[in-house]
């Protein structure tokens, strides 16, 4: 018995050595070239084709190969009662903080205007801090450190999350607390888990309720936003610009308006990268834990979506 990796698009190559330096014998087969599917027990999955699933008999166990998990349950074919697993990578929280802060930074002291200035050649020391208070969609390991860290710089940061948490150390709003939350700030993070409840967040009526001027960094999912909303609510500086690292469609189609608009700032959704070295021992322990009827780690619960 063994393990498939489905991840189309992607080269395995890192996940197969890393995998085999911990287990020489162990048999892995790799999408689109699976010719013994009853052999296989564990999946390990990435944005795999919708229904693939199903052609394997004795499938046990269901892999992320990152922390996210919107891209298998997307898929209403697959079974309920099989088990998903996702990562947990400190790297990964540490990758993400760093990048979430870097956006921070760069818009509280205006790190674009003074690039555009150089290019000009003009000297202008007025206004060179933007007041912001931060908050933060999603409050769990991502989103948890990312306010740790930001409050340890000693911003003001909120936080909004689907449900109530206690003994917290900032303010905290959950539900339909959404208009207190943005009462509070002027520069929103979007770490959401990706759900039915949750997707398309980022639109319209939303940046409608935000305090004007507001500035959006999007690190989460792409579906959570609604482009067109954006763009719109930017020409009418209801939104003063964005730091976008997801998005709908990927690559970035080079016909995208996102390119071309001066206050949105693009990365090639690098904000944190999964790294294989980590996540393999965690793939295979829970492997291993399936073979020998132990519990699994890291187990989604597929009604909260996370």
């Amino acid at each position: 018995m063994g393990l498939a990796i489905i991840s189309p698009g992607r080269d395995p190559e890192a996940w197969i050595e890393n995998i085999k330096e911990l287990d020489a014998e162990i048999d892995i087969q790799v999408y689109p070239n699976i010719v013994r599917k009853e052999d296989v027990e564990a999946v390990m999955l990435w944005n795999h084709p919708k229904g693939l699933l199903s052609e394997f008999p004795n499938l046990k166990l269901i892999c992320s190969m990152g922390a996210g998990v919107d891209h298998i349950l997307s898929d209403d074919s697959i079974p309920a009662h099989l088990p998903i697993t996702r990562i947990i990578d400190e790297k990964l929280t540490i990758s993400m903080t760093n990048y979430v802060v870097m956006g921070v930074l760069n818009y509280h002291r205006q790190y674009l205007r003074y690039q555009e200035q150089q290019a000009k050649k003009v000297w202008d020391m007025s206004s060179p801090e933007i007041e912001i208070n931060v908050g933060v969609l999603g409050v769990g390991e991502l989103g948890g450190d990312v306010i740790e860290k930001l409050r340890l710089m000693k911003f003001n940061v909120a936080g909004y999350g689907n449900s109530p948490k206690k003994d917290l150390q900032y303010p905290y709003y959950y539900g339909e607390q959404l208009d207190d939350f943005l009462s509070q700030v002027n520069m929103i993070i979007c770490l959401l888990p990706l759900t039915p409840q949750t997707e398309n967040f980022l639109n319209k009526d939303f940046f409608n309720r935000c305090n004007p001027g507001s500035y959006i960094i999007n690190v989460a999912r792409g579906k959570h936003l609604v482009e067109e909303d954006l763009l719109e609510a930017i020409e009418e500086d209801q939104i003063s610009g964005a730091m976008l690292d997801v998005f709908l469609n990927e690559p970035l189609p080079e016909v995208h308006p996102f390119w071309i608009n001066d206050r949105i700032m693009v990365t090639p959704h690098i904000a944190s990268v999964t790294n294989p070295s980590a996540a393999a021992p965690q793939i295979l322990s829970n492997y291993y834990r399936l073979l020998n009827q132990k519990p699994l780690v890291n187990v989604i619960d597929r009604n909260r979506g996370y």
